[in-house]
């Protein structure tokens, strides 16, 4: 199966810009994800609405980039490949830029988490510990003193993120969804 590329971040950031949206493109992408993630309503029209967090807004225009981040989106995490990648600045940016747009992405997606799936989602062990990791990592002060060790560092990161991620949405989405199908 092809995996659904995201748009580029860049792209993202004009829609934002034109729309007069006060939100990076790494910030939205986590809220859209952690909505989803969280059980949040499947809706390529009101999605950005939702997450959000303010119903009057128009919804974004069809096949633009937002759009588009909502079907690569929800096609990644219900992917079983495994496929799911988060929105950040492309590598040719600074550390610096990567990493404050990673915190901004964990920051997003707790919010549209906790929107979806309200204050006691039903969360496994090992789901609670990375969902108390990603606010861990969301809360952080980072400093870019050597940029070849922060660079691989921040890949790791990333890359926990990106598990946790698809852990949380096992748990909340595709385990609920599983189980109605039992019964």
């Amino acid at each position: 199966m092809t995996p659904v590329p995201l748009p580029a971040h860049a792209q993202v950031a004009a829609e934002l810009q034109a729309l007069e949206a006060s939100l990076e493109p790494s910030e939205l992408h986590g809220s859209l994800c952690g909505y989803l993630s969280g059980g949040g309503k499947h809706d390529r029209v009101g999605w950005f609405a939702a997450v959000m967090s303010d119903p009057l807004l128009a919804p974004p225009a069809a096949e633009g980039a937002l759009d588009q981040l909502y079907q690569a989106s929800t096609a990644q995490l219900e992917s079983p490949d495994f496929g799911f990648e988060l929105l950040l600045p492309a590598e040719e940016a600074p550390v610096a830029e990567r990493g404050d747009a990673l915190l901004a992405w964990c920051r997003g997606f707790l919010g549209g988490f906790g929107l979806a799936a309200g204050a006691s989602p039903p969360l496994s062990e090992d789901s609670s510990e990375a969902l108390a990791d990603m606010a861990r990592i969301a809360g952080s002060d980072l400093s870019y003193d050597e940029p070849e060790a922060d660079a691989e560092a921040l890949e790791e990161v990333s890359e926990f993120v990106r598990v946790a991620v698809m852990l949380l949405h096992s748990d909340c989405v595709l385990g609920p969804r599983h189980r109605r199908k039992l019964n």
